[in-house]
């Protein structure tokens, strides 16, 4: 799928939370989703030695606090915002469960693209 303006933006609010909050160990990756109205929820992964939980989960649940039971797109960066990074198997299950017709933005930074949560599966 062809990346819109309101995809690029949502890299760019990703980008913008990593480059603000990813500044340790404990906080490396972030996430940013969009709701089919145009909310966007982001997020940034928590690292510890007691486990560690990934951005896409902590913007479901940022979601699920504001009582959004459907998100449209997601992208998850890292390295400051400089790297686009597809979701991990777990997250990726996950993400597919709760929202099945999810969008998902991957690439490099200069070529991104937008795949269905499916094509990521399996």
């Amino acid at each position: 799928m062809t990346m819109q303006d309101t995809d690029r933006a949502l890299v760019q609010a990703a980008t913008a939370v990593a480059k603000l909050r990813c500044r340790s160990q404990s906080h490396t990756v972030a996430s940013a989703a969009r709701t089919a109205d145009g909310r966007v929820f982001s997020g940034v992964n928590v690292q510890h030695d007691s486990g560690d939980t990934c951005a896409e989960l902590v913007v479901i649940g940022a979601a699920a606090t504001q009582g959004v039971t459907e998100l449209e797109t997601i992208v998850t960066v890292t390295d400051r915002g400089r790297e686009v990074v597809e979701p991990c198997d777990r997250c990726g299950q996950v993400l597919g469960a709760y929202f099945p017709s999810l969008r998902v933005i991957v690439g490099k930074v200069d070529d991104l693209r937008v795949v269905p949560i499916g094509g990521l599966l399996g």
